[in-house]
């Protein structure tokens, strides 16, 4: 059950574009089942067009996944459960970065909503079909960014003074804290580790000022190296038994102490549990 070399079924959200299609790519290219998680089906159909012209065999699929909804999130992957009993890898790969502030369905801002909330959620619901494949992995998206995060409760409804900037280095910081945390918690067979991908070009930019995406574009790599490394990490044996890191595509980089802080990152993952009414994983 744990051969690192056997065909895995591996779930990618945001897997339609940017960092999320190069992942889906190299995976489906390697032969693996790939299904891509992500809200619109049009550029679902176009990204499995082009992860199947470069590799014409490849098990590529499409599954409607609205992270801003908790209760979308519910029941996708209960119908996911459904399909997929057994789930090798999930990749927590979709995000946002509006540069106003926006709202979920449920009423948090969409960045600690979309990129931490639901993919949290998501991750709780597909353990058990992670755990019965022998070498569940877990891979979660962060950010460099991370670093200037702080974890403010008060601002998960809301502030009057928004910053996308402020409000993406909270949600990325959240994702490195609940790696941590999962790292703690999950059984030895099921393993979590975060990334910063690297400076990519990507469509999480779409909403930037024109003016500062030029400029920021002088110092992204190709989504397509990143998405080998996120494959590297999904399947590769170097990464077999490797849990709780936080890593990168350009290599050692700096680390937020506020990740490594386990109370902290109890408080934030027990509060978490409990916002989307999920049991905690007990403590090994």
């Amino acid at each position: 059950m744990n051969d690192p070399q056997r065909s895995k079924t591996i779930l990618v959200t945001g897997g339609n574009a940017g960092i999320g299609l190069a992942t889906a790519k190299a995976l489906a290219g390697r032969g693996h089942r790939v299904i891509i998680a992500c809200r619109n089906a049009d550029k679902a159909k176009e990204a499995i067009r082009l992860i199947q012209d470069a590799a014409p065999n490849a098990s590529v699929s499409f599954r409607r996944l609205d992270l801003a909804s908790l209760d979308g999130t519910r029941r996708f992957a209960e119908a996911f459960l459904e399909d997929f009993p057994s789930l090798d890898v999930l990749i927590n790969n979709a995000g946002i970065y509006p540069k106003t502030q926006q709202f979920s369905q449920d009423g948090y801002e969409a960045q600690i909503g979309i990129n931490y909330l639901a993919p949290f959620l998501l991750t709780h619901l597909l353990l058990p079909a992670l755990d019965r494949c022998g070498d569940g992995r877990i891979v979660h998206l962060s950010s460099l960014m991370h670093n200037l995060g702080k974890i403010d409760y008060e601002s998960w409804r809301g502030r009057e003074n928004y910053s996308g900037t402020r409000a993406y280095a909270q949600a990325k910081l959240a994702n490195a804290m609940c790696n941590h945390e999962l790292a703690r918690r999950l059984p030895g067979h099921i393993t979590t580790n975060a990334l910063h991908p690297g400076g990519v070009e990507s469509d999480i930019y779409r909403d930037m000022p024109p003016w500062r995406y030029t400029l920021l574009r002088l110092f992204l790599i190709t989504a397509e190296r990143a998405g080998d490394y996120i494959a590297d990490m999904a399947v590769a044996s170097q990464w077999q038994n490797r849990t709780g890191e936080f890593t990168s595509a350009h290599g050692p980089m700096p680390v937020s102490r506020r990740s490594k802080r386990t109370a902290d990152n109890e408080q934030l993952y027990l509060e978490s549990c409990r916002l989307v009414s999920v049991a905690p994983v007990p403590l090994n």
